[in-house]
């Protein structure tokens, strides 16, 4: 199984609604369909994972596989095929995922309403 990992930053978010999934800003999209194009990955998920991690207990996982495991909850966003675990989507519904890019840093950007705090460094969350 190939994967390419990608970095990533949390941050909880004031919410009361919540959408029925995860789902990727405009220009997450185009960085995820960027990376496939540069590594000629056509046709591989992007898998979102919710694992063991950093100083607040969870942390996002984010790679590019070339098939979904069995019992993955498996959708489509604007042409990328996202899938991820039962476990991990409690976790991750109503949650957007954004991409920025600066001078000095750059990485995906997770707005998860159901994070209740976050470390400092923004690396990992609690629910």
């Amino acid at each position: 199984m190939d994967t390419t990992a990608v970095a990533v930053t949390s941050s909880p978010v004031a919410s009361s609604s919540e959408a029925p999934s995860m789902t990727l800003t405009e220009r997450a999209v185009a960085q995820v369909k960027q990376v496939i194009a540069e590594q000629k990955l056509d046709g591989h998920f992007l898998t979102v994972r919710v694992v063991p991690a950093g100083c607040s207990g969870l942390g996002y996982d984010l790679n590019l596989i070339d098939k979904s495991k069995d019992g993955d909850l498996v959708w489509e966003q604007d042409g990328v095929k996202i899938c991820t675990d039962a476990m991990s989507l409690q976790y991750l519904k109503g949650t957007v995922v954004d991409y920025h890019s600066s001078t000095t840093a750059s990485g995906f950007k997770f707005e998860n309403p159901n994070a209740k705090s976050s470390c400092g460094c923004g690396s990992s969350f609690s629910a």
